[in-house]
């Protein structure tokens, strides 16, 4: 796909796919996401050689582990994606609810129907595994859909795009309800977000510079989240024990992901206490501390500290958002401290409090401003799968027309419904 002419053919044909897709009923969606889920694992050899050869090219490009593994499929992620795409069969389907009903004085009743948007144009990078949750929940919405993979995973979007585009047809239905788009010319991505013509919305998914591009060039309404810059304040009254294996999953456990945790602040009546031994059970994983300076006097002072990478932070990795094996970590006087830390370096994205103290909990979910605040637990849970929502296709950041994960629901408008006895407006 090499010319504006191709693309407004991608365009067209979403539009057409939307229309049709829109008349479905449950069933027939459901057995298309069935479908699906069998055709991932019935292509599986040649998804996985596909994601083989974009790693082997992402390798000699000199890239990181963490972006690596974002890229990764293995026979086992692939068999979670077909489960998930299972799950999203299972998930009530929104599209036909009937809510806010009302018998007006003149006459009308009145409600609203949640309907498709349309024809939504997802742009990501880095992980071949959006591809299929962006399309399933798409179908299961009756939304057409017009991806573009990074270039970094082009072949392995192809592969899975066959694979469902071969499902789709399996049902009866077109096959351009989900089409991608491959070539990595940047001015392509430049051509889709004015294709306001026949694309509804345009979610991006990936780092500050594609969410800004996509905000200054598109002519499509943009929901922009997924970059995060994640804070959890440790209070003077949290459960300290308890505290380290929490910290250590919203870190470790996946790294890579927006929801991993990327700045940790300490009250300093507990941090002499505490850090020594999250920084054990960190370096021991291999995580590298950026730490204020009153973080690292502490512990410098331990006798481990001479195995432990820890650096004193510079002013840029508060507020960054690491994508990798690195915490910064810096002590707060109070709780105060901690909220003015988030307001100024936050991103809106996911944000939390370990403590005892239910005025301190209710006061910082009151006033952190982001798509998700938790109160002692990991931040690693703001994910549309663990919110029970199937798969997600972004988690957004913004206030208008979805906050926090995107799942099916959010991938929906509605209609206003009036019927009347012939009446006449007086």
């Amino acid at each position: 796909m090499n010319t504006a002419l191709d693309l407004m053919l991608l365009g067209q044909q979403a539009k057409t796919a939307a229309r049709r897709l829109a008349t479905l009923d449950t069933v027939t969606k459901n057995n298309a996401l069935l479908a699906i889920a069998a055709a991932l694992l019935t292509h599986q050899d040649a998804i996985l050689a596909a994601n083989a050869a974009d790693l082997a090219a992402a390798r000699a490009r000199g890239t990181s582990d963490a972006l690596l593994d974002r890229m990764l499929l293995t026979p086992e992620r692939l068999a979670a994606i077909a489960a998930d795409t299972c799950n999203v069969a299972a998930l009530p389907d929104p599209v036909g609810e009937i809510f806010d009903q009302a018998d007006l004085p003149n006459g009308l009743r009145l409600h609203k129907r949640r309907t498709p948007l349309g024809v939504v144009g997802v742009i990501y990078e880095a992980r071949p595994n959006v591809t299929v949750d962006i399309a399933t929940l798409c179908l299961k919405t009756s939304n057409a859909v017009i991806l573009r993979g990074g270039s970094d995973i082009g072949a392995s979007v192809a592969a899975i795009t066959i694979a469902i585009q071969g499902a789709l047809t399996s049902v009866g239905l077109p096959a351009t309800a989900v089409q991608s788009i491959t070539d990595p010319d940047r001015a392509v991505v430049g051509a889709l977000l004015r294709l306001d013509q026949y694309v509804d919305m345009i979610i991006p998914r990936g780092g500050s510079g594609l969410h800004r591009f996509c905000i200054e060039q598109s002519t499509i309404p943009v929901i922009t989240g997924g970059l995060g810059v994640v804070h959890l304040y440790v209070d003077a009254t949290a459960d300290l024990e308890r505290a380290v294996p929490l910290i250590f999953n919203a870190k470790v456990q996946r790294p890579s992901v927006c929801n991993a945790l990327d700045t940790l602040l300490v009250h300093e009546q507990v941090a002499a206490q505490l850090l020594p031994v999250v920084a054990h059970e960190l370096c021991a994983a291999g995580v590298e501390l950026r730490c204020d300076p009153a973080s690292r006097a502490i512990l410098a002072d331990q006798p481990a500290a001479a195995t432990w990478r820890v650096l004193p932070a510079d002013p840029t990795d508060f507020g960054t958002e690491f994508v990798g094996m690195i915490l910064s970590i810096k002590l707060v006087n109070d709780l105060d401290g901690a909220l003015e830390h988030i307001a100024t370096h936050g991103s809106g994205h996911t944000e939390a409090i370990l403590t005892n103290d239910p005025a301190a909990a209710e006061r910082f979910t009151q006033e952190v401003d982001a798509s998700a605040v938790f109160v002692n637990a990991s931040t690693r849970f703001n994910d549309g799968g663990q919110f029970g929502l199937g798969a997600e296709v972004a988690v957004s950041t913004q206030k208008l027309h979805a906050r926090g994960p995107m799942g099916l629901r959010e991938l929906t408008t509605y209609k206003w419904v009036g019927a009347a006895d012939y009446a006449v407006r007086k």
